[in-house]
Parts: C-alpha cells; structure tokens; sequence
C-alpha cells in the first residue's frame, strides 16, 4: 500500500457505477527450434522457446543487427512489412539490454544488416573489425497462415561461436513478446541471472483533478508498450498484484461505499469479489502458492493484517493484534514469512512474523520510518520505503541490516520486484507539480529509467516472467 493511497483509501468515496473490463487480444503462441531458413515447431505450446547453450561466455560488447527475412512481405503488425519488423525487433531487443544498467549494446542503426543466409553464417571478420566481441542477429518470416516466426542467435565474434540459440512462432499481435524473449535469452546466457523482459506490470493510471481523481486499473508490458486498461475509473482501483500464475490481477477498489477486493481474470475479461469489508481496507496481496490472500483492515481506528481464501467466500483470520496501524506486507518467496509495516513502535518501522502471525519482530532500526516494504523473489533483500525527510527507496536484508538507498528524490515510493530480483520498480511524485510517473532502478542504484504512460501512474506492480 502506498503511503498516499493509505490515506486516500481510508476517506475514499465510493462511486455507484460497476467497473466496465475492456477486452484483451488472445495471445497463443509457440517455442520454435531456430534452423534458418526454414525453422520447425514444436508442439508443447507456450512462449517459453528453446535454447542451446554450445559455448563458454565471454563478458563483452554487444553488437545488434536488425533481423533478416528472406521475403519483404507485408505483415497485419503496425511495423509494415517484414524488413520493418526485422528492425523493429533489433530496435526492441537493443533498448531491453540498454535501458536494464548492465550492458551498452550498439545498433541496429548505423550497423551492416546480414543477408538472410548470413543470419547463420556471421561474417566474422566484418565484426571483429569494428571492435564488434558479441553479436545478436536473428531472422523474421511470416507464414502461410498468417503467423510470424522469429529466431534470436548470440554469437562470441572472437572464438567464431554461437553460444546460444532460441527460436518463436508467434501471432502478428506478439512480435514485441518474440522480441522480449530474445533479450531474455542473450541476458540470461551473459549474465548469468534470471530474465525478466518477457513481464508485465499492473499499474494504477491516474487522470483529473487533485479532488476528483480518477484511477484505472491498467497494465503494460516491461518497457512501457502494449498499454492496456482494464477498468473504467468509474470506481477507485488501488494497489493491483498480478497471481503468481500471471493469469489474475488482485485489486482493491471502493463501490458503494465500500472497499472491495477483487481479482480480474485476464482470460475473459471478468473480474469475481474475494471479500467486501464495511471498514477501511488496505493492501491486498498473494501468497507464492496463490491460495492465500492478505490485506489489512481499519476497525475503531487500529489496524491488523488478516488473510482470507484466494477462492472467497469463508472467514478471515486474523493475524495481527497491536494497537495502531499495522498493513502488510508480502510474503517471502517460500510463503514462510510475512513482512509488513507497523506504528506500534510509536513510528512507522518494518517487521516480519511467520505465515501464521506468530514471532512477530521489528528489523528496521536505522533511523526516520519505514514503509511498503517488499520480499525480494530471491528472498535475499526486503525494499521498503525510507522516510527521513525525502521519500526514498531502499533495500535491507531480512534481519534489517546492510540498508542503503537506491534513489534520492523527494518522493519515491511503492517498491516492486522485477521476476528475478534485479530491478526494483517505484513510483515518484514530483513537489511542484504533484505528477506522479514510474520508474526502475537497478540494484546499484545508479541506472534510473523512466516508464513511458498515457496518464499519471502509482502503484507499479512487476508480475512474474510470462509461460
């Protein structure tokens, strides 16, 4: 929950009108074993690909060249024919590994463009000629039933070696997807680390005036594009989670005066009521196994933490009983432990108790408050927001030690984990002008980025990599 929601939610008036779903394309695609110029697919479904590890790695550069085709043909994407989406693809690929802090990759732009045959066959002495040690080239064909096949190869110009391969038959629609995957399989093999292009991210987009502001449920991919809405604003949306199956989206929003959780299923476009409360309600949230949810809820001004069946229906159980305000939180990726906010200290700090509300114990201790913390899905760190002052982000390990901020503004807030717990997502409000846009910065705290949105947006939440 955010600091600003948290007060927003408690006074929130509901609006009458039901909450109108918009409705989303079907996404059906399928892995492909690259074999330029005529790949085979695979029939185990999914968008998961296949990938071929043949090589040591090499840390360094990274060239791109825009995506062969053996026909310009026309395509029903919004890039025009297959050439232009040989280079929208590149361009996509370019700027996941640009804008993610670890690598400065070049082109397509300015760089040769290989022939269709070359997409296997690099031309080795081309690149080592321009300093070129890594290169990503890849091919685009469009099918006689409409879809796309896309393949990705990284190649480690010096030892003339492709180290990795992955290949996807995906509809006109999804090409960005196709993209996504390919700078997940070049980050995984140089890096070493988990991918996390091929997310999501729910959002709360905010529109109107200071006193009557509208806020939509909205989502979009990992760098900003295929934005989507998915409620009206005819109701107040907060604090959106996506399960951790990807396939819902957890939400609160206010109707008829009162606060409601709900969970939109992305699949048709419906949304089902877990529970609604005649008091103040915070912060829902999953549990890792997506049987559990947990939200906080205001009675005779104290607040606790409860946690009811992600299938509605049945009691809540209660798990928090201090006086003051006390909101969780998230689970730890084990579903072990919870970690949450509490004031019982006379101050806004973090604690953390097991599942069950049992061994509840403060860890932060550094000074000012601390707020919104969340688990990271390594389980290794906790990033909350630090109040002192400015609002910043920070990260601590579980027992409350090794704090440091990762950004410095006036107010940053609202942490979220990218799926493999590198990049931390938050929303910053401007002081003069009260605008508030998302952000990512890297676990240095030294690659910021902003995400592009049609409107205002908080609340950010990263769901995990897509199936």
């Amino acid at each position: 929950m955010t600091i600003r929601n948290l007060l927003l939610a408690a006074t929130a008036l509901a609006l009458a009108s039901p909450v109108w779903a918009q409705s989303a394309p079907t996404i059906t695609p399928q892995p492909v074993v690259p074999t330029a110029p005529a790949p085979t697919v695979d029939d185990d479904g999914g968008l998961s690909g296949t990938v071929s590890d043949e090589a040591a790695w090499q840390d360094l550069g990274i060239a791109i060249t825009a995506f062969a085709t053996d026909q310009d043909l026309p395509t029903q994407t919004n890039a025009g024919t297959t050439a232009s989406l040989g280079r929208a693809l590149s361009d996509v690929i370019s700027a996941d590994l640009r804008n993610n802090g670890l690598f400065k990759p070049s082109g397509p732009a300015g760089l040769p463009q290989p022939a269709y045959p070359q997409v296997q066959s690099p031309d080795y002495p081309v690149w080592s000629a321009r300093s070129a040690e890594m290169l990503v080239q890849g091919y685009v064909r469009q099918n006689t039933d409409g879809t796309l096949t896309i393949g990705c190869y990284l190649y480690d110009v010096q030892l003339k070696q492709q180290l990795v391969k992955g290949g996807w038959q995906v509809g006109p629609s999804d090409w960005r997807r196709a993209a996504h995957k390919c700078s997940d399989m070049v980050y995984s093999r140089l890096s070493g680390e988990s991918p996390f292009f091929d997310s999501k991210i729910a959002y709360i987009a905010e529109t109107g005036p200071k006193n009557r502001r509208m806020k939509r449920l909205a989502i979009m991919d990992s760098d900003g594009a295929n934005h989507r809405y998915l409620t009206s604003g005819q109701a107040t949306a907060l604090t959106p989670r996506y399960s951790p199956d990807y396939k819902q989206i957890l939400y609160l929003s206010y109707l008829n005066g009162n606060p409601r959780i709900y969970v939109y299923d992305l699949s048709t476009n419906q949304q089902r009521l877990i529970t609604e409360n005649r008091y103040p309600t915070f912060a829902p949230r999953w549990s890792p196994d997506g049987k559990t949810i947990l939200y906080s809820m205001a009675i005779a001004g104290n607040t606790d933490i409860y946690k009811i069946s992600a299938a509605g229906g049945g009691s809540a159980v209660k798990l928090t009983d201090s006086p003051g305000l006390d909101v969780g939180g998230s689970f730890s990726p084990d579903g072990s432990k919870i970690v949450f906010e509490s004031d019982r200290s006379g101050s806004q700090q973090v604690y953390v108790m097991n599942a069950d509300g049992s061994d509840q114990k403060r860890i932060s201790f550094f000074g000012g408050r601390a707020a919104t913390p969340e688990w990271s899905p390594r389980g290794d760190q906790i990033a909350f927001t630090h109040i002192a002052g400015n609002l910043r982000v920070g990260v601590m390990s579980p027992g409350g030690g090794s704090m440091r901020h990762l950004t410095d503004s006036w107010q940053d807030e609202a942490p979220t984990w990218a799926p493999n717990g590198r990049i931390i997502q938050f929303f910053r409000t401007e002081k003069n002008s009260g605008k508030a846009t998302i952000w990512q910065v890297d676990l240095t705290g030294r690659n910021e980025r902003k995400l592009p949105t049609p409107a205002d947006a908080s609340d950010p939440a990263w769901g995990p990599i897509q199936p």
